[in-house]
């Protein structure tokens, strides 16, 4: 389980460092499928969709806060920080891996507002 979870945060910061390319060929199994709703099926739309965003937020920041694992499943809770101005981003993604190749990605986001009420705040 360790090794998987490895593999999940380390694709997610080889993406963040536009490293994109070489975190799927190291970490995806290109048949697999991601579940993101704004997006073609299949890996390839995804990582060209990955491509773009970093082309467009070349300074997004990553902070890994959680990272739990059951069985062949990986959940990465993160704050992402578009760029430096913000917006803050909070995320999970879920990951489904056979071997050490992730073979499935779920994404959840939601925006982190500056003037939230709730004073534990999002993470």
């Amino acid at each position: 389980m360790e090794g998987h979870k490895q593999a999940a945060v380390e694709f997610l910061q080889m993406v963040v460092a536009g490293r994109i390319e070489e975190a799927y060929r190291e970490h995806v199994d290109m048949q697999g499928k991601h579940h993101n709703p704004s997006f073609p099926a299949g890996f390839p739309a995804l990582m060209q969709a990955m491509i773009e965003n970093h082309a467009r937020f070349p300074n997004k920041q990553l902070e890994v806060r959680h990272v739990l694992a059951d069985g062949d499943l990986v959940a990465v809770h993160s704050h992402i920080r578009l760029s430096p101005a913000g917006p803050d981003i909070a995320a999970v993604h879920i990951f489904r891996l056979q071997g050490d190749r992730i073979v499935e990605l779920w994404d959840i986001s939601q925006p982190v507002p500056a003037d939230s009420p709730n004073t534990d705040g999002a993470f």
